[in-house]
């Protein structure tokens, strides 16, 4: 069994910033990669960023998004500045293992003035 504690989404102002985390634990080993993907209503689900080695990023959030890991406590942060309405959608926590790929249950990110 793996769970996964997510936090930080919310509205915001287009603007404003947000730090999502997310933290994996139980039956869980050889992680190699952590990120966030996210899915907008009527949209696939698209890679934001994740952390292979160094950081990856969407084209649409470099220079903006920020994601750094904590292996220690397998814990992965996106911290999300400069919002704006199209990155409204559901944000999903990745968590890459030699055995599996988990997902966290999502949270919402709603940029609106």
């Amino acid at each position: 069994q793996v769970q996964f504690v997510e936090s930080g989404g919310g509205l915001v102002q287009p603007g404003g910033s947000l730090r999502l985390s997310c933290t994996a634990s139980g039956s869980i080993s050889s992680i190699y990669a952590m990120g966030w993907y996210r899915q907008a209503p009527g949209k696939q689900r698209e890679l934001v960023a994740i952390v292979i080695g160094g950081p990856n990023y969407a084209d649409s959030v470099k220079g903006r998004f920020t994601i750094y890991r904590d292996n220690a406590k397998n814990t992965v942060y996106l911290q999300m500045n400069s919002l704006k309405p199209e990155d409204t959608a559901v944000y999903y926590c990745n968590v890459r293992a030699t055995t599996s790929n988990y997902w966290g249950q999502g949270t919402q990110v709603t940029v609106s003035s």
